[in-house]
């Protein structure tokens, strides 16, 4: 087993054991019907852990567990709850597995709860739910009796939804980079992150980058090479440290948020990823950097006719030449 999965997993499971056996002792008699979602190759997610956190679940909830076995299984998993009075869908995975659920859940009144079980969990963290196991699995069983779902926006591009951000161009290209080495993703975290953005950078941007045109429905048009649209903030976390980029974006505000990176110079780039991890920086008031807020849609489209790179909540769905983003205010039930 990888040694960063055993130092990360091996005082959660004593604290499960615990949680599950108390618990089990205080079962509810009234139960509501859950599905469990797992991804069984998520970062953290381990055998022994998912049967910890599913026997925990079962002394309140009416469990049942699935795991993800291809591509898009969640999807299709999740188009069905409805159907099969499934009153909550709970994953237990990354952001790509919640993105996957997201996809089944489209016009279902079935709240989602996220388990943190990837790298950077995220729109879990977004709902305020901890992004440790225990902690996330504990706060589940007690809300059994404070029951109360919400809604909040879906975003989709090219039909797809997602649900806190999607990226065309560089961020995107790196993303691209990481998920084609996952063991290193699993083992380096935000490390193999950052090492891929410097080489995507490098490799893909210097010479030649791709050109985009941003337009939205409202008449805010930019130019760049690389377009990131928000559903919330921040856009991602470097371990526990939150990274904002595009300002304004909520998840229930009803209207997404965009940032364009309209040059990709060796002088640029450093000093906008600069103001990432600066206090009182702000990556939007960079000279190189457009911002827009409160749009209803937007379409980002090539301007040289390459295909660009596409991304949706961390990963990587293909290249485009086209990205047509749009927004359905309350479109996801959710429960946290």
């Amino acid at each position: 087993m990888n040694p960063v999965l055993v130092s990360l997993t091996t005082p959660s499971l004593e604290a499960l054991e615990q949680l599950a056996s108390a618990a089990q002792r205080d079962a509810a008699i009234d139960r509501k019907r859950m599905l469990v979602v797992v991804n069984p190759y998520a970062t953290t997610v381990s055998d022994r852990l998912r049967n910890l956190v599913v026997y925990a679940l079962q002394g309140r909830y009416d469990v049942t567990a699935i795991d993800t076995e291809s591509k898009d299984h969640a999807t299709e998993v999740c188009r069905r709850v409805g159907d099969d009075g499934y009153e909550v869908v709970v994953t237990f995975g990354g952001d790509g597995t919640v993105n996957e659920a997201v996809n089944g859940l489209i016009g279902s009144d079935v709240p989602l709860f996220p388990l943190p079980g990837g790298n950077t969990n995220v729109f879990c963290r977004m709902l305020g739910i901890p992004n440790e196991i225990v902690d996330a699995t504990e706060h589940l069983l007690r809300i059994a009796d404070d029951w109360q779902p919400r809604r909040v926006d879906l975003p989709a591009v090219n039909g797809r939804a997602f649900t806190f951000s999607s990226g065309v161009g560089l961020d995107a290209t790196v993303v691209r980079r990481v998920d084609a080495r996952p063991h290193l993703k699993a083992r380096f975290g935000p490390w193999f992150f950052t090492s891929a953005a410097v080489v995507s950078f490098m490799k893909d941007y210097v010479v030649r980058p791709p050109r985009l045109e941003v337009t939205s429905d409202t008449g805010w048009t930019d130019r760049g090479v690389t377009a990131i649209v928000q559903n919330g903030d921040p856009y991602t976390y470097f371990r526990d440290r939150p990274i904002s980029l595009a300002e304004g974006a909520t998840l229930d505000s009803g209207t997404l948020s965009a940032v364009v990176l309209e040059r990709a110079t060796a002088l640029d780039v450093p000093t906008i990823s600069a103001r990432a991890f600066l206090p009182r920086a702000r990556i939007v008031r960079h000279r190189r950097v457009g911002h827009a807020e409160r749009l209803d849609a937007l379409t980002v489209r090539s301007t040289d006719g390459r295909e660009i790179p596409l991304q949706l909540d961390g990963d990587y769905v293909g290249s485009v030449t086209e990205a047509r983003y749009t927004i359905t205010p309350g479109g996801l039930a959710v429960v946290s």
